[in-house]
């Protein structure tokens, strides 16, 4: 590789590392960095690898793994501005397309299915935030803009401007303003199951204010009730769960239900 393309990958990880973590307190820590070891191996290796000397390009990036814990293929093809956060166990696949400004935290995965040939690891669209623990697993892309939350599983395409979160990873956010390169929040990312028991316990409530509007509000129904031993109760340790008991089980589903239709 050429001196001058060396200093300026040294000057792209330079500012790319002192912009993205706000733990750096002086320009020399940057050399200690993971990733900035790691992607100086990764270029010389990738330049070596489109030339096709494979042994030594594998050489190189295996080097580099043990070192950083990071293991990058030399075939990866890694845009500018690219960043890995603390970095350990990293792992990128032999045909991932890396697009620019994207940055991956430790435990990130962009591999394959073992299944495939020719290009089965997946394509990474600019300015991507992918979470510690991730894994992104086929040969599809992620579009540009998203982000994907920490621990999440994809195995199907992202559209631009996507939030990711789940196992399997699930969209939760669609059409997002376009992410600014120091937008890294990890935390505040929307959480499908939460709002999925949320809604249930808020129907669940309505419910429950509804048979109870019905026991005091409708004469009939407590004289009913009185004439065929109906008893509307709460479950013990379980107020959410309402229980009817009767001598007349069609009689009690039957008298609710038209009660019920009829605005009572």
């Amino acid at each position: 590789m050429p001196v001058l393309g060396i200093i300026s990958h040294i000057k792209e990880e330079f500012t790319v590392i002192k912009e993205r973590d706000p733990a750096i307190k002086s320009p020399m820590e940057v050399l200690l960095y993971p990733s900035f070891r790691v992607m100086l191996s990764y270029r010389r290796a990738h330049k070596l690898y489109l030339k096709g000397h494979f042994f030594w390009a594998r050489f190189i990036s295996q080097r580099a793994a043990r070192k950083t814990g990071i293991e990058i293929h030399p075939g990866a093809t890694i845009g500018k501005g690219f960043f890995i956060d603390h970095g350990s166990g990293v792992i990128i696949g032999e045909t991932a397309i890396v697009g620019d400004n994207v940055t991956l935290y430790q435990g990130v995965t962009l591999g394959g299915t073992g299944k495939e040939t020719g290009k089965r690891h997946p394509t990474i669209g600019d300015n991507v935030m992918i979470s510690a623990g991730a894994k992104i697993i086929g040969s599809f892309t992620v579009g540009e803009n998203s982000k994907i939350g920490a621990g999440s599983v994809v195995i199907e395409e992202v559209p631009p401007n996507c939030t990711v979160v789940g196992v399997p990873g699930r969209i939760v956010k669609r059409d997002n303003v376009k992410m600014p390169r120091s937008d890294m929040d990890q935390c505040h990312l929307p959480d499908p199951v939460k709002e999925d028991i949320n809604v249930l316990q808020r129907e669940n409530a309505e419910l429950v204010n509804r048979v109870l509007d019905l026991e005091q509000a409708s004469p009939d129904l407590s004289a009913d009730a009185q004439k065929n031993k109906i008893k509307l109760h709460f479950a013990p340790q379980n107020r959410s769960k309402i229980l009817c008991s009767s001598e007349d089980s069609h009689f009690c589903s039957a008298k609710l239900k038209e009660d019920y239709l009829n605005g009572k």
